[in-house]
């Protein structure tokens, strides 16, 4: 009587966790273009100068840069990775002006130094307080700059300029003065000449954190190598198509998943009953594991989840029926389950590590909405045989050795199959 005490239990927690959370995890899940409305953009980068050349770190730096421009638009969760060799990829959801955010986007990452020269009186913008351009990106070396650290372990940012008499000059004229570094139109830091340098490399010292110095050190290195943005392809999806398709296909998921719940519980009586609740489970699980990870769902993904739900329901079925064949076979129902529980094991496993391969090749050589419907596909693999193979067979395993489980019936198995053998 323990064992079914304990399966009381556990079911009435875990339904009653799964109840009070999902609401919470249904509104904070992420949301694709195609579900929320909004663009997408692929971009392929190019130098600006004509020796240049697109490096892994510039391309990454150049990513960070245009986030950094769609926060500063107000846009929401943008998401921006770099693809390949020389490409990056830009989503973005709950834009108002297309054009405008297309053009902001597109425009190299403009690193300045800036003087105070010309600056008016009456100045207001950190740009009207530093107006006269001294350096430009193109003036640094190419990954020039870098960490160092000063007698207290404190950091400072070491860089190289191409031209040292230019340099020699500047630093000779704003001595004592600040000289302000800016990227496109955002002031980063404003640091005080403190030395004439006339072999082309000075240190930006300041009360840097090591991440801040790490930043700054990567936004001059990616202003010494801008990169040229070309579009290579856009889609764009009204916020109200977004919706539709998400209701759309909400609906059908919910009639399609209520089917099998129903006939789970019509062809496995008990079985089928835990078995539903285990992908109820199975299902806020994922639920919670977009969350954490905060993973986009798109069209994709909801497609994945849905197999993901059918391989579940697959995997009770496969058991199911084994234990049914040794029911069938006047085998005790403690013995069927052991037996079929066995016998089944190595199929599921076969077929979810066959899956999980292909899933993995789609997600390493995929790009995209490709590589989000595999991540989610992963996901399901390994979440269902967490649920609906370990999960389920300790359910059932509480209900049998209990003794709880007395009646072929309850596995949808007619005494007269038996007696026919």
């Amino acid at each position: 009587m323990k064992r079914v005490v304990a399966f009381f239990l556990v079911v009435v927690v875990s339904a009653g966790i799964m109840a009070w959370t999902t609401p919470g995890l249904l509104k904070d899940i992420r949301l694709g273009l195609d579900l929320k409305g909004g663009f997408e953009i692929l971009y392929q980068a190019q130098p600006l100068d004509a020796n240049g050349k697109v490096t892994k770190e510039a391309l990454l730096q150049t990513a960070k840069s245009l986030e950094k421009r769609a926060n500063a638009l107000g846009t929401s969760e943008p998401e921006i990775n770099p693809e390949g060799a020389d490409r990056i990829r830009v989503k973005i959801a709950g834009i108002k002006n297309e054009e405008e955010v297309r053009e902001i986007m597109k425009k190299p990452a403009e690193l300045t130094f800036r003087s105070a020269e010309g600056a008016k009186a009456d100045a207001k913008t950190d740009l009207e307080r530093y107006p006269k351009i001294e350096l430009r990106g193109n003036d640094f070396v190419e990954n020039g700059a870098a960490i160092t650290y000063d007698q207290l372990h404190n950091p400072e940012i070491a860089i190289k300029i191409k031209d040292k008499k230019k340099f020699q000059e500047i630093s000779q004229r704003l001595l004592g003065k600040n000289l302000a570094i800016f990227l496109d139109e955002r002031l980063l830091s404003d640091p005080q000449v403190n030395g004439v340098f006339t072999d082309g490399t000075a240190v930006i010292s300041g009360k840097y954190t090591i991440d801040e110095a790490k930043e700054l050190r990567d936004t001059i290195n990616l202003g010494a190598l801008p990169l040229k943005l070309t579009e290579k392809y856009s889609n764009s999806v009204e916020a109200t198509l977004g919706q539709q398709s998400l209701h759309a296909t909400m609906l059908a998921s919910l009639i399609g998943c209520g089917i099998i719940l129903l006939f789970m519980i019509v062809f496995y009586r008990l079985p089928g009953a835990v078995a539903c609740f285990t992908l109820i489970t199975f299902t806020w699980l994922l639920l919670l594991i977009f969350k954490l990870g905060a993973i986009t769902l798109t069209l994709p993904g909801i497609a994945a989840f849905v197999l993901g739900i059918g391989m579940a329901v697959d995997a009770n079925i496969i058991t199911y029926e084994r234990v049914k064949e040794e029911l069938r076979s006047g085998k005790s129902i403690m013995s069927a389950f052991k037996a079929g529980s066995r016998t089944s094991l190595r199929t599921i496993i076969d077929s979810h590590v066959t899956t999980l391969i292909a899933a993995a090749v789609l997600f390493v050589l995929g790009t995209g909405t490709v590589k989000g419907f595999a991540l989610i596909l992963i996901m399901t693999i390994i979440t269902s045989l967490l649920t609906n193979v370990v999960f389920s067979r300790f359910l059932m395993e509480l209900l049998i050795k209990d003794r709880f489980v007395k009646k072929l019936g309850y596995f949808g198995v007619k005494e007269s199959e038996v007696r026919e053998l």
